[in-house]
C-alpha cells in the first residue's frame, strides 16, 4: 500500500538522510561474512567518535533505544542492588520500571516535568546510598524537551556507583561527551539526530562496566541482551550470538558517515540554529513553551494556543500538509505538542514549512 512522503517533525522517527536510504539497496551479506564484519568494525569506530569515547565495548544493539536501556540495566544490576534514578519525565519513569524488573531497590530523585534535575541532588542521593550500584539519568528528556546536566555527575566515577546515561534524543544533536562525563554505560537510538530509521541502539560500556558484566554472581536476566555473550560476537572471537540486522547496520554506517562528514560541532550548531528559530517564532502563533529551563533545540515542547483542538490540528497538519508532529504525554497529553527538528529534518525548510502550514490552519 502506497503512502505519503511525510515531513517527520515529531519526537521520532526523523526523516533519514538520503545516503541512508541508498544504503538499504546494498546486497545482503551473512552476519559472519568478512566483508560485513569490516562494516561492523567501522561502525564501532564511528560510534566511538560520535560518543567521544575510547571504550572498546561500543556497538549497536539490535533493537530500538529501549533495548539499549534494558541492555544497560540488565547487565549492571542484580537483584537487591540499589539504583538511583533521576525522574523528570516519561523516560526517567521507564528507567525506574526497568530497574524494578531487574529486582533492584530504586531511589527516585524527582523534578517537576518541564524542569531539569539539579545534579547536586543526584550526587547527594549517591552520598546517602554509597552502596548504590548505578545512578541513571536521561540527558535529553523526550517527553518534556528538557536537557539534564550530566558533566557534574563525573564525580561518582571515584565511587563504586556506575553512571548510566540515556542519550537517545541527544546523540548527534547536542554535545555528548562519554569520556568527559566519565560515564560507565551510555545508550542511544538511531531514529533521532543520527538520521537513521528506528531499529538499532548504539551503546558504549566503560572498562569498569565491562568488568562488572564479567564478574556478576548471576547471569544477566536477558539472554538476548547479555553483553558477556554479545561482546564475543563484535570482538575478536566472532562467536555467533544472533543474526545481526544487516541492512539496518548498512544504514547506520551511512548515517554515521554523514554525521561525521558534517562534523559534530557543525551538526550541533545546525540543530541549535533551527531549534532556536522555531522556538522564537511559535509564540507569535499562540504557542507557549512547556520546558521552563535548559530547553532542547532538537525537541521543542509547547502548550497549544488557547482553544486549539490537539487531535484535529495534528490530523489536519498530517492529512493536508504531510507534516507529523508529536502530541504531549502524561498530564501534557491533549494540551501540548512535541516538535522534533532532528537529523535530516533539522533544516531551515522544516521550520519554514511547519510555520507556514500552522499560519494557514490557525488563521
Amino acid at each position: 500500500m502506497a503512502h505519503a512522503d511525510r515531513l517527520l517533525l515529531g519526537p521520532g522517527p526523523s526523516n533519514p538522510y538520503p545516503e541512508v536510504i541508498e544504503a538499504f539497496s546494498r546486497p545482503v551479506l551473512g552476519h559472519l561474512d568478512p566483508d560485513f564484519l569490516a562494516v561492523l568494525d567501522e561502525i564501532g569506530d564511528q560510534l566511538r567518535a560520535v560518543f567521544r569515547t575510547k571504550n572498546a565495548l561500543t556497538l549497536p544493539i539490535s533493537g530500538t533505544g529501549s533495548a539499549g536501556m534494558e541492555a544497560c540495566f540488565v547487565n549492571l544490576l542484580e537483584p537487591s542492588d540499589v539504583a538511583i534514578v533521576g525522574v523528570n519525565g516519561v523516560f526517567g519513569e521507564r528507567m525506574c520500571d526497568v530497574a524494578h524488573r531487574c529486582g533492584a531497590d530504586v531511589v527516585r530523585v524527582e523534578s517537576e516535568w518541564g524542569h531539569a534535575i539539579d545534579p547536586q541532588r543526584l550526587l547527594d542521593a549517591q552520598r546517602a546510598a554509597p552502596n548504590a550500584r548505578v545512578l541513571a539519568v536521561v540527558h535529553a528528556e523526550t517527553s518534556t524537551g528538557v536537557e539534564n546536566e550530566i558533566a557534574p555527575l563525573a564525580a561518582i566515577a571515584d565511587t563504586d556507583t556506575m553512571l548510566i546515561v540515556d542519550t537517545v534524543t541527544s546523540l548527534g544533536g547536542i554535545p555528548v561527551d562519554v569520556d568527559g562525563w566519565r560515564a560507565d554505560a551510555v545508550y542511544s537510538g538511531t531514529q533521532k539526530c543520527i538520521g537513521v530509521p528506528p531499529g538499532l541502539s548504539p551503546i558504549t560500556f566503560s572498562d569498569r562496566a565491562v568488568e562488572r558484566v564479567r564478574s556478576r554472581s548471576t547471569p544477566a536476566q536477558s539472554w538476548y541482551l547479555d553483553l558477556a555473550l554479545i561482546a564475543d560476537y563484535v570482538g575478536s572471537a566472532r562467536r555467533y550470538h544472533h543474526t545481526a540486522p544487516i541492512s539496518m547496520l548498512y544504514a547506520l554506517n551511512a548515517g554515521l558517515r554523514v554525521l561525521l562528514g558534517e562534523g559534530l560541532d557543525a551538526s550541533w550548531e545546525r540543530h541549535r540554529r533551527v531549534g532556536t528559530a522555531l522556538q522564537q517564532s511559535l509564540p507569535e502563533l499562540g504557542f507557549r513553551p512547556f520546558a521552563q529551563e535548559r530547553r532542547l533545540p532538537q525537541l521543542t515542547s509547547v502548550w497549544l494556543p488557547e482553544g486549539a483542538d490537539d487531535l484535529k490540528l495534528r490530523t489536519e497538519l498530517r492529512d493536508h500538509y504531510d507534516i507529523e508532529v508529536g502530541g504531549g504525554l502524561g498530564a501534557f497529553a491533549g494540551k501540548g505538542w512535541r516538535i522534533g527538528l532532528m537529523g535530516h529534518s533539522a533544516r531551515d525548510r522544516s521550520v519554514t514549512t511547519l510555520l507556514g502550514a500552522l499560519r494557514e490552519l490557525l488563521s
